[in-house]
């Protein structure tokens, strides 16, 4: 019997298309002998659709055809079934039924939780890491002063929130400039480069935070590495054990990896292919002695976060220094990172099928938890004697 698995991919967040290219991807490299693949599109709006014609890249040129074609439902549990319900209708008939959810979304209202904590809600197993991890790798800020704590070097750095910058302009600019020239201002909790720049004097630190600020109200400004080479590695498993990809190299003509760096470098015909298109050099050019930096700090922020499945840690090294610092952690990375587990002979569907058994794993590891007492403290107490409720 085939294993149901719901993929849902898209959301609210401004890496929208970007969670759709990888989703398809790992739609189209799923072994269909062992799975039943159901796509579940969350739109812009927040409305959830399902249909085979969703398989299909060509059909998000049109989201109003696309609407019209597809079922809008909602998921949920009934009585221990997941099922997908047609919202629509006198008859709101089940379409569907899952056995595993595996989100593939970037970003806000995806990546960073709160996806997470509404399959935890419904008790629906699903794949890649829980809702902690996922908030504190989606927020720079969190992940950062976590890194510090567990012993995991990150640059220098200060952040503030918008109405500190808006309410005392001057004195957030004072302690930026504490860092020194270059700097570089990102939203704390957004991905894909969006939002990014490299600043080299107030005016320009000034027009990044303004622009910052429209997409979040939490910035974070970091020094520049000097003699900057930056690397990536991927992660596979969970707190019990960790599996390590190659080292890639990341070229980029500019300053850092932009959002066209990463997703359009690779376009033919009006088509992205992701990550996977950003130019890279696999392996990393770089000593033994740093790859195995690279490698030990990678397994500490892991563990440090209590990541689950795949995911991707950037890193910035110092050439000049041999220095090695956690950039961030991508808990749901751009292609899910198969570009790199090729070069390691685990090829996409085989890392697909690890990702969805990490995934039931964990659910099987979580129903042997303790969630609630078998008692009723309210059984018996009067601390709100006299309160005689609202119903009428």
């Amino acid at each position: 019997m085939k294993i149901r698995v719901g993929v849902l991919f898209g959301g609210m967040s401004v890496e929208h298309e970007v969670s759709i290219i990888t989703a398809l991807q790992a739609i189209n490299k799923l072994d269909q002998v062992k799975y039943e693949i159901i796509p579940i599109y969350i739109a812009k709006d927040g409305k959830w659709y399902t249909g085979n014609m969703l398989k299909d890249i060509d059909i998000y040129s049109d989201l109003e055809l696309l609407k019209r074609y597809a079922k809008e439902v909602v998921l949920y549990n009934l009585d221990g079934r997941f099922v997908l319900q047609n919202k629509k209708g006198l008859f709101k008939k089940i379409i569907k039924e899952i056995d595993i959810a595996l989100p593939i979304m970037h970003g806000t209202n995806g990546e960073d939780g709160i996806l997470q904590g509404y399959l935890d809600t419904i008790k629906i197993p699903y794949c890649e890491s829980n809702v902690y991890a996922s908030v504190v790798g989606q927020d720079k800020i969190f992940m950062k002063q976590i890194f510090k704590d567990s012993g995991v070097n990150v640059v220098k750095y200060k952040w503030f929130f918008d109405t500190d910058y808006l309410n005392d302009t001057n004195k957030i600019l004072e302690d930026i400039n504490k860092l020194g020239y270059p700097v570089i201002v990102k939203p704390a909790t957004l991905g894909s480069s969006v939002g990014i720049k490299v600043c080299h004097d107030d005016l320009e630190l000034q027009e990044a935070i303004n622009d910052a600020i429209k997409y979040d109200n939490k910035i974070l400004v970091e020094e520049v590495v000097k003699n900057l080479k930056e690397v990536n590695i991927s992660v596979l498993g969970n707190y019990e054990h960790q599996e390590l990809s190659v080292i890639e190299e990341v070229g980029s003509c500019n300053e850092f990896l932009t959002y066209e760096d990463k997703y359009e470098g690779g376009s033919k015909g009006g088509k992205v292919k992701g990550m996977a298109s950003a130019k890279r050099i696999v392996p990393a050019r770089i000593e033994e002695s740093l790859a195995k930096k690279v490698e030990d700090m990678a397994i500490k922020s892991f563990r440090a976060l209590n990541s689950s499945g795949v995911v991707r840690i950037d890193f910035l090294i110092d050439t000049l220094e041999n220095e090695v610092y956690v950039n961030e952690i991508n808990s749901i990375p751009g292609s899910l990172s198969y570009y790199l587990w090729d070069k390691t002979n685990k090829d996409y569907p085989e890392l697909l099928d690890e990702i969805i058994n990490l995934g039931i794993s964990k659910y099987k590891s979580n129903q042997e938890k303790t969630n609630t007492f078998e008692t009723n403290i309210l059984k018996g107490f009067t601390g709100l004697k006299g309160i005689k409720g609202l119903k009428k």
